[in-house]
């Protein structure tokens, strides 16, 4: 294991130590006294995720004499901390252990969206749906009443409420008022929910815990059920009377009034409720889901006999079809057919139209339950259609030369509505906005490219219309310039202007440094090497790419700059890249150590992980690491002066220290801090952050989270529709504040 792979930042470790995890707690600091005005600023806050997981012997000794030198002064710093803990009262009493609803009271925006009450009331929606999906209810009503509180409705089964045998309550109380319980994770055979949205068990129980008031109402067994509760606690106990004599109706209703002190609004968005209960009718033939607003009196009814097909005819608005609606569905039927890996019952329904002009309509599913931000699914339709289409072409010849084909030029003009059924389906966080289940790119693609290679063979003139539309894309996309290509002039690569190249064509030995501005971009060009460092300046901080679509890439100079630099395209993961026109073995990552340089440090590898991940799985991207701190220590006996050099407040202590001991007077030395690169010489540049021997360049890496739950955590740092959960991660770790105001 060499120097590098010992001195590893992690891009997905949640605690840690190090200059990575100072720098976010100095963000913390800047974010809470803004208020949270700048979103992009909470950019910065991944810099939490960077961290040192295996320090080389010569740094384990430096962090060794730095705790030494802590403890033995007793800095001022340190001390102060410590006072402010003895006066808080910081003891065993303060650990709070949140018990029962309290977690959602506490920190509403993990378990749901704040910015309105709809999604509490989706909760009690999603569980009626569920009843009807599982084939026993045939009609959902949700009603919003004139006192601002919503009812939903269904004529399932109803909830139990008899005692629970364990816990010695009703069942119907427990499904109120305990996270992580339902009739959900029952997945044996013949369980209540095979399929269903709820995996979590916390949907409606948030729903009660953010409602001041909640009624429900259960017709089962030929009796009627009733309890109530009042901020998530139970204040009228259960009560079960008699029904009416030859009744046999059965279901449950659920009245809330949403807190309005837990939302930014207070009032329910019409038109998206109105969207989600046709989808829903539209994913439930033969149900019908009505609307009633009782302030006006009106009542709205969805009952969709074409189903998917009828939905996105009607939500392209009349657009004209390039060849017919290609639509189908199919389901693993046991684990002893070919579809071994999936569970009986999984699979997809799926109706996609192509379309030269107009708008398009995507909407995807999973048991049921709305994924707005895609997902997994999505990406099984994406990679099955693709390579449906890819195939017909190469059979029939119809493929120009120098044209390659991409998943998005088939994508391009293509609606779809996707409705998944999916075993254990994992979400993104409560809020199940994104699919993150890896089996369903398999489950979904393994499924509609087949029927969909079938279909367009059986069809060759469509199939002929729409290969002739995915051309014109990936020309039009080649002319756009939207793919990064070496252009040549004479033989030699068209580069960025700004690009200061090195003489080297050893690929394993060059490095590129982004440097942050013109100025620190001059004094790097200054004091690098020019036989194998390359300089690229960047203006301003880097566009945030986490959401930003691949074709649209291009259109942000600084991000074109860098790609052309480094020679590769963008990809995916699982995609086959080809590495061997990558100019430079590292790519070095060089901005001021301060909040400012650590957020265009997260918007960069922001963009590395997003769009060029095997670049950071090879271990190609590198982080350079800039004192924050110069210490000019006076001649002393045969030793001459000294210009010491910081990372951090840190080692700045165990360098004072270190000079007090040597018998140096505090009033003999000077500290200087660097306000940024640019104030650096070339001279200063080389020694402490370019010269291979004495500098410190942490390689980039995944860490003990993987792939997936660093996606997942870096959507919740980057996304722009995340601002309830970061504001809620921030609480939770505000205590960790170490602000460099």
């Amino acid at each position: 294991m060499g120097a590098a792979r010992e001195n590893r930042y992690s891009l997905s470790a949640a605690e840690g130590g190090g200059r990575g995890e100072r720098l976010a707690r100095r963000a913390f600091g800047h974010a809470h006294q803004a208020e949270f005005r700048h979103s992009t600023a909470l950019g910065c806050y991944a810099v939490a995720f960077f961290r040192e997981t295996h320090p080389t012997p010569d740094q384990r000794s430096t962090m060794s004499t730095k705790k030494s030198s802590a403890l033995a002064t007793g800095t001022q710093r340190r001390t102060r901390t410590v006072m402010n803990a003895k006066a808080a009262g910081y003891s065993e009493a303060s650990i709070k252990v949140l018990k029962g609803l309290e977690p959602v009271k506490q920190r509403p925006g993990m378990y749901t969206r704040t910015e309105n009450p709809l999604h509490i009331i989706q909760e009690v929606i999603d569980n009626a749906s569920d009843e009807a999906l599982g084939g026993f209810g045939k009609q959902i009503v949700v009603t919003l009443h004139t006192d601002n509180s919503v009812s939903v409705e269904d004529d399932g089964r109803g909830i139990p409420f008899g005692m629970h045998p364990e816990e010695g309550v009703p069942v119907v109380e427990i499904v109120f008022t305990r996270l992580h319980a339902g009739g959900k994770f029952d997945k044996a055979a013949g369980g209540a929910y095979t399929f269903s949205g709820g995996l979590h068990g916390v949907g409606v129980s948030v729903t009660n815990a953010l409602a001041t008031r909640l009624e429900v109402t259960v017709w089962r067994d030929n009796k009627i059920a009733q309890l109530a509760f009042a901020n998530g606690d139970v204040v009228e106990q259960l009560t079960t009377r008699a029904g009416e004599r030859g009744a046999k109706k059965s279901g449950t209703r659920v009245r809330a009034w949403p807190n309005p002190k837990y939302f930014d609004s207070a009032n329910l968005p019409l038109g998206e409720l109105q969207r989600l209960l046709r989808s829903k009718a539209v994913l439930l033939p033969g149900v019908e889901v009505a609307l009633v607003i009782e302030k006006t009196g009106e009542r709205q009814t969805w009952k969709y006999e074409d189903g998917l097909r009828g939905y996105l005819l009607e939500g392209m608005g009349g657009s004209d079809l390039l060849i017919p609606l290609f639509e189908g569905e199919r389901y693993a039927e046991s684990s002893r057919n070919t579809e071994e890996t999936f569970a009986e019952g999984e699979g997809a329904s799926w109706v996609v139209a192509w379309s030269e002009e107009g708008p398009l309509l995507r909407e995807s599913y999973v048991n049921l339950i709305p994924t707005p931000a895609g997902g997994t699914h999505e990406s099984g339709l994406r990679d099955g259609l693709f390579q449906a289409v890819k195939n017909f072409v190469e059979i029939h010849n119809l493929q120009p030369k120098g044209v390659k084909l991409l998943a998005e030029d088939v994508f391009a003009r293509v609606s779809f509505v996707l409705s998944a059924k999916v075993l254990d389906p994992q979400f993104q966080g409560q809020i199940k906005e994104r699919l993150n289940s890896r089996d369903a790119v398999k489950l979904v693609s393994s499924f509609t490219r087949p029927a969909l290679e079938l279909w367009l063979n059986q069809h060759v003139e469509y199939g002929k219309k729409l290969a002739e539309l995915v051309i014109r894309q990936a020309q039009a996309r080649t002319r756009a310039g939207q793919k990064v290509e070496k252009k040549k002039s004479s033989g030699v690569a068209v580069l960025p202007g700004k690009l200061t190249d090195c003489e080297s064509t050893d690929i394993a030995r060059n490095e590129l440094f982004l440097v942050e501005g013109d100025s620190a971009g001059g004094s790097a060009k200054m004091g690098r090497d020019k036989e194998f460092q390359a300089i690229l300046p960047l203006r301003g901080k880097v566009l945030n790419t986490w959401e930003t679509e691949r074709d649209r890439l291009f259109a942000n100079n600084e991000v074109h700059d860098i790609a052309v630099a480094i020679g590769v395209d963008p990809h995916s993961p699982d995609d086959q890249i080809d590495l061997s026109n990558l100019r430079y073995g590292k790519i070095c990552i060089l901005s001021d150590a301060d909040v400012d340089g650590a957020h265009i440090q997260v918007l960069l590898l922001t963009l590395f992980f997003k769009h060029f991940p095997q670049l950071i799985e090879r271990g190609h991207v590198c982080v350079a690491r800039p004192p924050l701190f110069r210490v000019d220590a006076p001649a002393r006996g045969k030793k001459p002066a000294q210009k010491l050099y910081a990372l951090d407040e840190g080692e700045l202590e165990a360098i004072l220290d270190k000079l007090r001991k040597d018998g140096v007077r505090e009033t003999a030395w000077t500290i200087s801090r660097f306000k940024g690169l640019g104030e650096m010489s070339a001279e200063q540049l080389w020694d402490t952050t370019m010269n291979p021997d004495t500098r410190r360049l942490l390689p980039i890496g995944l860490g003990d989270l993987g792939f997936d739950l660093t996606v997942s955590r870096m959507t919740m740092l980057m996304g722009k529709g995340e601002a309830a959960s970061r504001r809620s991660w921030l609480e939770e770790k505000g205590n960790e504040v170490e602000a460099d105001i």
